[in-house]
């Protein structure tokens, strides 16, 4: 019988154990001030996407929480995609704001930078941009209208840790940008996100050091002060020094995912698929399939696993609107996501495009 080839599969070398092994066996795992290896990839992690200050924390969910933390929405609107994961949609809320669903553009499935413009209204402050599935959304539309409006640019990049926009990796665009590294994502950790900020926005550096551990400030050995209220959002040692390792092949990871999707755009008979882009990260690959169901149990029966992404936020019961996203409600329909990672050898590559051009 043939190998089961996942959905997602991190990559795990004798770097990641012997860095785990390390920090194992020197009893320092966590520190909630952000030392040692956590300081370390932020450093790292800012280099690398030309930010002005990063700051770690443990996952992406708590990035964007700690993000729209930073801004006063009560009473005032977000405008964000539907076509995302409910943690982008659930930090609005919680930070006391109120989500107003754009739809997405046909090809790439991120927001549309012209359905924006119709549901700018006084109470806008945020614009919140998805790059889905690793394809950066048009900033330069959206950061002229975030000029041109007095509005904050706060990005979801969960999905595009090394893509890039008109020559700059994602993180040093919007005003803050929200990274994602859970262990599916194309820099993998057991748990870690990270806010990168941005222009005059560098100095909000010390309010999220201190929101990300309950709020502590001006620490000196035992004796601290806590001004405002914080959480437990800080980054873990282990996941730090992993993440240190897995930085420094993450281009040539994602590298193999694009040369993957530019087989799947070129070989799968698909008239709507993922279309490919060299700044695209890949950190899904997406088809839009006319029986979902059925494709996925023929999928799975043949050894390939396959996933949705996602189901519409809007149509969920704690956010059910009577709104009409035609393209957002076409993809909640009938989208799915095929392997795409680096672990994938020629042959699985492959069985994958034979087994959907069978089924399609």
């Amino acid at each position: 019988m043939a190998k089961k080839i996942k959905l997602f599969d991190p990559s795990v070398g004798t770097k990641e154990q012997q860095v785990t092994q390390q920090v194992l066996k020197s009893h320092f795992w966590a520190s909630g001030a952000g030392i040692g290896h956590v300081k370390k990839f932020e450093d790292s992690f800012r280099k690398f996407i030309d930010s002005d200050n990063c700051v770690a924390v443990n996952s992406g969910t708590a990035a964007l929480n700690l993000a729209l933390s930073l801004i006063d929405l009560k009473g005032k609107e977000v405008i964000v995609p539907s076509l995302t994961f409910v943690a982008t949609v659930n930090a609005i809320l919680l930070n006391g704001g109120k989500p107003v669903f754009a739809d997405v553009k046909h090809d790439t499935m991120c927001i549309d930078p012209h359905h924006i413009e119709k549901l700018i209204t006084k109470k806008t402050k945020v614009i919140l941009p998805v790059h889905y599935a690793g394809m950066p959304c048009d900033l330069d539309k959206i950061q002229q209208m975030c000029k041109k409006n007095d509005l904050i640019l706060i990005e979801d990049a969960a999905h595009a840790s090394g893509a890039k926009f008109m020559g700059k990796r994602i993180g040093s665009h919007g005003d803050i940008v929200c990274f994602s590294f859970h262990p599916v994502k194309n820099l993998a950790m057991p748990t870690g996100g990270l806010i990168a900020i941005n222009s005059e926005h560098r100095k909000m550096r010390d309010v999220l050091l201190a929101r990300r551990w309950c709020g502590i400030t001006n620490r000196n050995n035992f004796e601290y002060d806590v001004k405002e209220v914080g959480w437990n959002y800080y980054m873990n040692e282990i996941s730090a020094a992993i993440g240190l390792v897995q930085l420094k092949k993450l281009d040539a990871m994602n590298r193999t995912r694009r040369q993957i999707a530019k087989r799947y755009s070129k070989e799968i008979n698909l008239e709507r698929k993922m279309p490919f882009d060299e700044n695209c990260s890949y950190h899904l690959y997406w088809l839009m399939v006319k029986n979902r169901k059925k494709f996925m149990e023929k999928m799975f029966n043949a050894g390939i696993e396959t996933g949705i992404h996602y189901r519409p936020v809007h149509t969920m019961s704690l956010y059910k609107k009577n709104i009409s996203l035609p393209i957002t409600e076409t993809a909640g329909k009938g989208i799915v996501s095929i392997p795409i990672h680096q672990n994938l050898s020629d042959a699985e590559v492959d069985r994958i495009i034979r087994t959907v051009n069978q089924n399609v």
